[in-house]
């Protein structure tokens, strides 16, 4: 029974209808129950003419979710209820004004008293304008309608998650350099236009310049930055002076993001709760990160050496003074303290004979910092040079070693066909965890499905899903294990050899090279140095 009008007159009626993108879903699978647009004006149109009621306002929101009010046309109703235009507002039922039921209850009981304003909701019998046993329970089925939305909530989320584990894309926007696949949906292809200007930066970077000297050559060459070919328009009041210019914050976001190297990563954000459109961080280790889902434009070794040159670059406060070592030296009294101290440098003018000269000194930062404080460590005052040298001396003796324990080492027959029997094993391994994998994955998407078509209910759902979640875990971390065979070692033996053979025949060492085979070099007080290599068989040499 609906409510009824006694005042007709006085009444200037607004009908409000709304749909989301779910709402219409569920609309196409269930006929008789439709959430349609045009069966809801057709309901409200038909009550307004029973009790001749004059419509001075028609506000429909197609497409928006009820977890929030910030949606167009309602916004445009409360201006008109404040400009007195509307003094009655009609709805379908309480869901189609929202499904926050702390904002419901701010509208219901607070905003549209307080304006004159009043609330029918037809199929639940609510009328403000009547004293009623159905007003009572409103706020219960606020918190209903509230429950369905984070269930809603809820199940989209499981569905991104579900495509992101399985490397789909299913962002808006496709990362600068790609586009979104035509053809295929959820895939990414590589956009040319871009793609040269994301090798260019990798290249530049390699060629040890900094992020910020990269940014200062990409905005005077005027190339546009991924926002701004991405059109994408920032609101006026946060645009700030340097808007649409390169910085060296997104050039160093560039060198190191793994999608450039083939990789999908997703989910480094994720909003606070279904009713927050705020966004936080999420930690680097529950990044979801799929390999070989799209070409690549950088190849793994390229992105490797940029980054070891960028987190060497890290470890040093300033870029006042270059020289080849920059980032690599370390304090060894700070090391056995377990403290990070990369030795900084100080110029000093050297007076001679011939004239002066100026040079630069290492010193430890830790003793630079707290010499006031007592005997915190020593200066390990010697010259950058001196201690270059003696490091690129060092360390052509280690690959001269390391090339003469080669030469000697003749791997037998024996030992090849051993190798071969030991790759042939865990080949076999390797294709029965993949194949397990795949049997996974079939099954959570089975899982999935039962629950949405209702054949299961939640705590099974759950509970299934995060038994062959825990499995598929188990299974990625063997594959990681298997993925490298006996045999890669000699994959790095072949790179090593290439590195050491580079370092031996190079006339200038570029700080790509050396990075590339040092870690990083420690001085003791007593001058001495202890050089850690990237590789073990380098360190074996020592």
């Amino acid at each position: 029974m609906y409510p009824k009008i006694n005042d007709p007159q006085n009444c200037k009626a607004a009908l409000y209808l709304r749909l989301s993108k779910e709402d219409d879903k569920n609309n196409k699978a269930d006929s008789e129950n439709s959430e349609s647009i045009e069966n809801q004006r057709a309901l409200l149109v038909k009550f307004t003419e029973q009790e001749n009621l004059k419509i001075c306002g028609t506000y429909i929101d197609d497409g928006y979710s009820g977890g929030n009010y910030q949606r167009p046309a309602f916004k445009r109703m409360i201006a008109d209820i404040e400009s007195k235009k509307i003094n009655l507002v009609i709805t379908k039922d309480m869901s189609r004004l929202g499904r926050d039921y702390i904002d419901t209850g701010f509208y219901m009981e607070r905003y549209f008293p307080e304006n004159g304003v009043r609330y029918i909701s037809l199929l639940d019998g609510i009328d403000t304008g009547s004293d009623s046993y159905n007003n009572d329970i409103t706020p219960f089925k606020a918190i209903l309608n509230d429950m369905y939305a984070k269930d809603i909530s809820k199940k989209i989320t499981a569905v991104k998650r579900d495509k992101q584990d399985k490397g789909l894309f299913i962002g808006g926007k496709a990362p600068y350099g790609y586009l979104k696949n035509p053809t295929e949906k959820n895939a990414l292809i590589i956009d040319e236009t871009t793609a040269e200007i994301v090798r260019y930066i990798f290249k530049s970077a390699l060629e040890d310049k900094s992020c910020r000297e990269i940014a200062i050559i990409l905005n005077a060459e005027k190339i546009p930055t991924p926002a701004t070919y991405a059109k994408i328009n920032l609101n006026e009041k946060r645009k700030g002076p340097y808007s649409g210019l390169w910085s060296s914050e997104l050039v160093s976001f560039i060198l190191q993001n793994e999608v450039y190297t083939g990789k999908m990563v997703q989910g480094r954000m994720k909003k606070i709760n279904y009713k927050s459109k705020k966004c936080v961080k999420v930690p680097k280790e529950d990044w979801i990160v799929r390999d070989g889902k799209h070409e690549p434009i950088i190849d793994r070794e390229t992105f490797e050496k940029v980054g070891l040159l960028i987190k060497s670059r890290n470890n040093t406060r300033k870029r006042t003074y270059d020289y080849l070592l920059k980032g690599l030296v370390y304090c060894y009294e700070c090391s056995k303290e377990r403290k990070k101290c990369t030795l900084g440098v100080i110029m000093r003018t050297i007076k001679t004979l011939s004239g002066d000269y100026q040079t630069l000194y290492f010193i430890c930062r830790t003793y630079q910092r707290f010499t006031k404080h007592g005997d915190t460590c020593t200066a390990h005052c010697v010259k950058v040079e001196t201690v270059t040298n003696a490091v690129l001396e060092k360390v052509r003796d280690i690959c001269k070693k390391y090339i003469s324990r080669l030469d000697l080492e003749a791997i037998t027959e024996e030992a090849n066909s051993k190798m071969l029997i030991e790759q042939k094993r865990q080949q076999d391994s390797l294709l029965n965890i993949k194949a397990n994998l795949e049997t996974i994955k079939s099954k959570i998407d089975r899982v999935y499905n039962d629950w949405l078509d209702a054949k299961i209910d939640e705590e099974v759902y759950t509970r299934t899903y995060k038994r062959l979640k825990d499995e598929q875990s188990d299974l990625q971390n063997k594959l990681q294990i298997h993925e490298r065979p006996d045999n890669e070692k000699l994959l790095d033996r072949q790179k090593i050899k290439e590195l050491v053979h580079k370092f031996l025949e190079a006339e200038e060492y570029s700080k790509e090279l050396i990075v590339s085979l040092i870690e990083k070099v420690e001085l003791t007080k007593d001058k001495e140095l202890f050089i850690h290599f990237r590789f073990k068989e380098l360190d074996e040499n020592l």
